[in-house]
């Protein structure tokens, strides 16, 4: 189902404030710049947004969304590698639709003041995982195979973005992902064990 040319229009203007925002932080990016990079006139972007203020809470919001949206897709599965596939492909489709949602994220430039969605969205996806944000397990071996799929994710959805490769490379993002939590392609080699007395 297609998005209304208003709601498009918004998508696009907060996803181009996000990466401005990731690129430069929010104190020394202009409402003049992000009405350059979605090519409307400053007016025409206050016609959308009423201010960078307002502008900065709905990248909040939709990230809040988006977040909701990961959550309920795992909810749907027990845990298990049919939920990660599931996760993983929710999250693929976002960060593909959303990269400067993606950058703002991973973004140290994101300070003052500092989006509350770089901790809800990552916690989410933590759990969506089943992960419990804060929390360091005994056996940290699941953790690190969560980080590693979501940062992989994040690099490699970035890159794909700004290639033109999003088509081509979904499969292969998501086997990539897969790979990092532990459910290798069928037919892979499996991954030889690091733990010497083997």
């Amino acid at each position: 189902m297609s998005r209304p040319p208003r709601q498009h229009a918004d998508d696009d203007i907060l996803d181009r404030a996000a990466a401005l925002f990731a690129r430069r932080g929010f104190a020394k990016t202009s409402v003049q710049e992000i009405a350059d990079a979605v090519g409307l006139s400053k007016a025409g972007l206050l016609h959308h947004f009423p201010s960078k203020d307002a502008l900065h809470t709905a990248v909040t919001v939709q990230a809040d969304g988006l977040a909701e949206q990961v959550l309920a897709v795992a909810d749907r599965a027990a845990e298990g590698p049919e939920r990660d596939r599931a996760t993983v492909d929710v999250l693929v489709d976002i960060a593909f639709a959303h990269p400067g949602l993606v950058a703002l994220l991973l973004s140290p430039a994101a300070e003052e003041p500092a989006p509350e969605c770089t901790s809800t969205a990552g916690d989410a996806a933590l759990r969506a995982f089943g992960i419990a944000p804060g929390e360091v397990p005994a056996d940290p071996t699941r953790v690190v195979r969560v980080l590693g799929a979501l940062g992989a994710l994040a690099v490699l959805s970035i890159s794909a973005t700004e290639l033109g490769t999003t088509t081509t490379w979904r499969p292969l993002v998501v086997a990539t992902c897969l790979d990092a939590l532990g459910h290798g392609r069928p037919g892979a080699p499996a991954t030889p064990s690091t733990d010497p007395e083997a």
